[in-house]
C-alpha cells in the first residue's frame, strides 16, 4: 500500500541529500538508515554509496584537467543554464520527506532553484554555509529538521573543542605566509571558510577573503606574493587528482616558490561538513613542520 506522505513526514525517516557535505552531516548524526537517495558526488562514508544517485553532470568530467573542467562547466552553463541534471522521476518515486540541497555555488553541487522546481511535496532544506559558524549552524539545522537537535549540539560542541585546541596550539608559533590555490587552470584563491581554517591553524593567508567567493588571479600576481607555504587544494579533487593536477602545472608552481603541500580538498576543505575540523588539524600540522634545509 502506498505510504501516506503526512504520516511519514511526521516521522521524518526518508532523506534525500543532493550535497556531499549534507550526506556527511546526516551520517554524523546517526541517520544513515534514513538516507534513501544521494547525489552523484556523495562518497563518504563509503557505506552510503549503494544509495540511488539522483543527479549527474551534463558532461562527463572524470579524468579531465582543471582547465578542461573549467571549459566544460562554462559550456554547460551557456548551453543549458545549469551544470547538473536531476533524475526527477526517481527522486519523487522515493517519496522523501526531507531533501537537502545548497545555495552557495551553482558549479559545486545541484543548486536550490533546480531542486525546488523538481521536488513534489517534500520539505527542502537549503544549507548555505559561507564560514565555519554557518557550517556549525547547518549541522544544527539538519538536527532540528530530523528531530536530532541534541545529537547535533553534541557534534558541534566536539567540533568547537577541537578547533579551540588547534587555535591554542598555534597561537604562539611563527605564522608562515600561506598561499592556497582552490583551482589551477585558471588559478583561484580561496574564499568562504578556507581562509578561516588557515588562520585558526596558524597561517597568514596572502590572498583570499573569508565569507566571500573564491576569485581568480594570474600566475604573475601569485609569484609576487612570496609565500612560504603553498597549499594545492583544487575544489572537489581527491589527493590523487590533486597530485596529477599539480604535476600538470609544475613549472608555474615552482616559479611561485614556497613549500608545497598537496591536499585532499574533497574530503577536508571543499565540503561544508564535519570533516572541516580534520582539515584545520591537517593545516596546523603542515604549518608546524620545520622547513627543509
Amino acid at each position: 500500500m502506498k505510504r501516506r506522505r503526512g504520516e511519514a513526514a511526521a516521522k521524518g525517516r526518508r532523506i534525500v541529500s543532493l550535497l556531499p557535505s549534507a550526506t556527511e552531516i546526516v551520517c554524523a548524526l546517526g541517520l544513515e538508515e534514513w538516507l534513501v537517495g544521494i547525489s552523484h558526488t556523495c562518497d563518504y562514508p563509503e557505506s552510503i554509496t549503494d544509495r540511488p544517485r539522483l543527479s549527474r553532470p551534463r558532461v562527463d568530467l572524470d579524468g579531465l584537467s582543471s582547465g578542461e573542467i573549467d571549459a566544460a562547466i562554462r559550456a554547460a552553463m551557456r548551453d543549458y543554464g545549469s551544470v547538473y541534471e536531476i533524475d526527477v522521476d526517481q527522486l519523487n518515486a522515493l517519496e522523501p520527506d526531507l531533501v537537502l540541497t545548497q545555495g552557495i555555488c551553482d558549479v559545486c553541487a545541484v543548486p536550490e532553484r533546480q531542486v525546488l522546481s523538481s521536488v513534489d511535496g517534500a520539505r527542502v532544506l537549503t544549507l548555505d554555509a559561507h564560514d565555519l559558524a554557518a557550517i556549525f549552524q547547518s549541522i544544527r539545522d539538519v538536527g532540528c529538521a530530523t528531530g536530532t537537535a541534541a545529537r547535533a549540539e553534541r557534534l558541534v560542541a566536539e567540533m568547537l573543542r577541537r578547533v579551540a585546541a588547534v587555535r591554542a596550539r598555534s597561537l604562539h608559533r611563527p605564522r608562515p605566509r600561506v598561499l592556497a590555490l582552490e583551482w589551477l587552470d585558471p588559478p583561484y584563491v580561496p574564499g568562504h571558510w578556507v581562509p578561516e581554517m588557515v588562520d585558526i591553524a596558524g597561517g597568514e593567508l596572502v590572498a583570499g577573503i573569508t565569507r566571500r567567493p573564491s576569485y581568480r588571479m594570474e600566475w604573475s600576481q601569485l609569484r609576487e606574493l612570496e609565500p612560504e607555504i603553498v597549499l594545492i587544494m583544487p575544489c572537489g579533487f581527491s589527493l590523487d587528482e590533486t597530485r596529477r593536477e599539480a604535476e600538470r602545472r609544475g613549472s608555474e608552481l615552482q616559479a611561485i616558490g614556497g613549500r608545497v603541500h598537496l591536499l585532499d580538498a574533497s574530503a577536508y576543505f571543499s565540503r561544508s561538513g564535519p570533516r572541516v575540523v580534520e582539515g584545520v588539524e591537517i593545516l596546523a600540522e603542515a604549518f608546524a613542520a620545520p622547513s627543509p634545509p
